[in-house]
């Protein structure tokens, strides 16, 4: 059985009002863990009660890159005490990715905070958007992160629907990153017309090559985030789920 989780930006409108009352509800849908998106003024210790309580995996957290370089230290403690591994780069702004420059500077800087990240037993990741995926002087801006970080300071979050959006195979870019491709994000396209969300199994996207492909170098999260809906949230992520099984 693989893990599977769900990003929690997907139903970002409950955990606002119900943080911890929504993550049962994950729990209870079937989910083997959650990935952050805030924490809602929730204690760390409050937060890993209830994880434990709901047999919830923390997944991982997304932590904006402004609170990555003010606020490390704090961010770290507050993910070994909810005992999450992992600890994520959500996007970056313009000025951090508008040329080779700029993303030789960002690459730099990820490092230092992933190496701090190690030196604590937590691993760095970058997640990615389709801005990522321009190129300057030949590479993506995700090749340029990659290329100039050191593999043990940073993973990559692949974000399959925005690998697909730019135009690419996501399959193609975990066969060329391989193991350092630690958590895929799992989100359908409806068709290259109609490039809005859809659950997971229901869109053009090929799934089944790309989990084996995760399977081949040892993916060890596959993420839900699903930003669209046309069914409720908590149906959604439900079927979402129920086709991730029958493929894992």
């Amino acid at each position: 059985m693989k893990n599977i989780a769900l990003q929690l930006y997907s139903i970002k409108e409950l955990t606002s009002t119900d943080f911890l009352g929504t993550l049962k509800k994950v729990a209870d849908i079937g989910y083997d863990g959650v990935e952050f998106a805030g924490y809602f003024g929730t204690s760390a210790a409050d937060l890993r009660q209830a994880l434990d309580a709901y047999g919830l995996k923390a997944a991982g957290s997304h932590i904006g890159i402004s609170d990555l370089m003010l606020q490390l230290e704090q961010t770290i403690e507050y993910s070994l005490a909810i005992g999450s591994p992992y600890i994520i780069c959500p996007g970056l702004p313009e000025e951090m990715r508008e040329s080779a420059d700029s993303y030789r500077r960002t690459a730099e800087r990820l490092d230092r905070i992933g190496e701090r990240c190690k030196e604590q037993g937590i691993r760095f990741g970058y997640h990615n958007h389709g801005v990522e995926f321009q190129k300057f002087d030949g590479l993506t801006g995700l090749e340029w992160l990659a290329n100039h970080t050191h593999p043990d300071h940073l993973f990559l979050e692949l974000d399959t629907y925005w690998a697909e959006h730019a135009g690419f195979r996501s399959v193609d870019w975990i066969e060329q990153f391989k193991d350092r491709c630690r958590i895929l994000h799992i989100k359908d396209m409806k068709s290259r017309e109609d490039v809005r969300n859809t659950e997971i199994g229901s869109g053009i996207m090929d799934f089944a090559a790309i989990t084996e492909a995760g399977k081949r170098y040892g993916v060890e999260w596959y993420t839900v985030e699903q930003e669209e809906y046309e069914i409720p949230q908590l149906d959604s992520i439900a079927a979402s789920l129920q086709y991730l099984r029958q493929i894992l």
